[in-house]
């Protein structure tokens, strides 16, 4: 049977992740004056790198067999910060995109509940889409929603392309969509046949 992708993380707990913002700026500085000339280019992705919790072949080949899946860096898969499934801020209603063609670092929302201090606060995560249109963003304020439920939401990276109208925004166990960093998979295994799996992977773009 053909694999469908993106596939879905198996369900065995992560022992620690480091997760990376990737900005393109390019910066030119005189040797003479030390004055800098910034750019910031369009480019900005996810990084991460995941180390699994000692397992016994049951778990550690279902891991391995979900890498290989993967097929090096040709299949993606959904995972979202393991420490964060919820938001810092109250993160009710049913929020939804509000207009479509938007661009940039903010978005326009609507439905969430009325008149609500810290709907979201800095830091919380935020999905947009499904599927192989996953996006995993990051909000970089606390907002309120005003009478009718609307709020503005500054985020990080920019939006990938324009989020239809009415779109759904995911805020419990929100994901995005990654494929591994090299064409290599390995784990260890010790004398106690205890298996020690990590792996890096990259916002799929």
């Amino acid at each position: 049977m053909p694999i469908s992708y993106p596939v879905t993380f198996p369900s065995i707990g992560i022992r620690s992740m480091t997760i990376r913002a990737r900005s393109v700026v390019g910066v030119a500085q005189s040797p003479f004056t030390l004055s800098q000339q910034v750019y910031k280019h369009q480019g900005q992705s996810w990084e991460a790198e995941v180390s699994l919790p000692p397992m016994k072949r049951d778990e550690a080949e279902q891991v391995a067999s979900f890498l290989l899946k993967m097929n090096g860096q040709y299949g993606t898969f959904l995972l979202g910060d393991p420490a964060n499934t919820s938001p810092r801020g109250v993160g009710t209603g049913t929020p939804l995109v509000n207009g479509g063609s938007q661009t940039g670092d903010s978005l326009i929302t609507d439905g969430w509940t009325t008149s609500t201090t810290g709907i979201l606060k800095a830091g919380d995560w935020i999905q947009l889409g499904s599927g192989s249109a996953t996006r995993l963003h990051k909000v970089l304020d606390d907002v309120n929603s005003d009478s009718v439920g609307n709020a503005s939401l500054t985020i990080w990276p920019s939006l990938r392309s324009s989020p239809s109208d009415n779109a759904q925004i995911t805020v419990l166990s929100p994901k995005g969509q990654w494929r591994l960093a090299s064409n290599e998979m390995q784990y260890s295994i010790d004398e106690a046949s205890v298996y020690g799996i990590t792996f890096a992977c990259v916002e799929a773009l």
